[in-house]
């Protein structure tokens, strides 16, 4: 589907626009793999908190490590259905895990790095997980939220970067693990399929989970398409924990259209000079942020930078 970089008439947009839904739908092979066979494509560029360290995947390098990420939760006794909690924050795990997931039909519930144990616990018995997947910073917080209550339906607890008590270094498995995944290796997975669970922040009591099917995807090619008006050709920067269903809003259309998602491994505190250097250095073209990040960004001195790539911003 091809969408214009700027459109002016809005009734002609959404007279001409159409979303054709199949009957079986996976986004790992139906979009991450597609796109894989152009071995240029970007689909990630990544920079560390300090703006230093940048890193390119392309979308073959996310079909890679997600084919190796699904091939080992496959060996630990993952399958379709399974719900797996993964609370990781902005790195190019959380990316090829995701889509690992979605290749296997296991239903991912995201969850912010902030939680506290009493947070956790509650998603973990609410949600009947089955999987945790978070890494040596936050894993702590897991055990204690496993001693405060009984999760019957948990079976496996996986690290990302290394093996602590009963938890399995998942990062060695992924490695180890085949390239090498086919439709035909797995269950398939129709369109009314679990695919991802949010859970509400909160502000009305207890948070609720929220369940979307396979082709929640598909739905945010109106995101993608007529709200960030992207193109292949672009590379979006959304502001958001990996934790928070805006995450979504950032990633399912944008690379179902084919755009590059660029990647700000931010921790603490909101940095405005840093944010206005990652803009303009690293050739974003469009940008999705809060209105509280807007106001602190024109309070720096926007002089100092080159805003001649930056075409469209938006906030939500």
């Amino acid at each position: 589907m091809h969408f214009p970089l700027n459109f002016t008439d809005y009734e002609s947009a959404r007279q001409s626009f159409r979303i054709e839904v199949p009957e079986s739908f996976n986004f790992g092979f139906d979009v991450i793999d597609r796109h894989a066979g152009d071995p240029e494509k970007l689909a990630l560029v990544w920079v560390d908190a300090a703006g230093k360290e940048s890193r390119e995947y392309t979308f073959g390098d996310i079909s890679r490590l997600s084919n190796q990420a699904a091939n080992a939760l496959r060996a630990l006794g993952v399958k379709k259905g399974d719900r797996v909690f993964i609370m990781l924050g902005r790195v190019p795990e959380w990316y090829s895990l995701l889509v690992a997931c979605h290749k296997l039909g296991a239903v991912v519930m995201p969850a912010p790095v902030i939680l506290l144990s009493q947070d956790i616990e509650y998603r973990l018995g609410r949600g009947r997980v089955n999987v945790v997947i978070t890494n040596r910073a936050n894993h702590g917080k897991v055990d204690e939220a496993v001693r405060m209550a009984a999760v019957p339906s948990l079976r496996r607890k996986l690290l990302v970067d290394g093996e602590a008590g009963d938890w399995t270094d998942f990062g060695r498995a992924r490695d180890q693990a085949s390239p090498l995944l086919t439709r035909g290796d797995l269950e398939p997975t129709k369109v009314s399929d679990p695919f991802l669970i949010y859970f509400t922040s909160g502000t009305t009591k207890y948070p609720k989970m929220v369940l979307h099917i396979c082709s929640y995807p598909l739905g945010h090619l109106r995101t993608a398409g007529l709200w960030h008006a992207l193109s292949d050709r672009d590379r979006i920067w959304v502001l958001s924990d990996t934790g928070w269903a805006k995450s979504a809003w950032g990633l399912y259309g944008q690379w179902t259209i084919g755009a590059c998602l660029f990647i700000h491994n931010a921790e603490g505190r909101f940095d405005a000079k840093l944010t206005l250097e990652l803009l303009t250095k690293h050739g974003v073209t469009v940008f999705c942020g809060p209105p509280t990040v807007y106001r602190m960004l024109i309070l720096e001195d926007l002089r100092q930078h080159d805003y001649s790539g930056l075409r469209h911003c938006t906030s939500a």
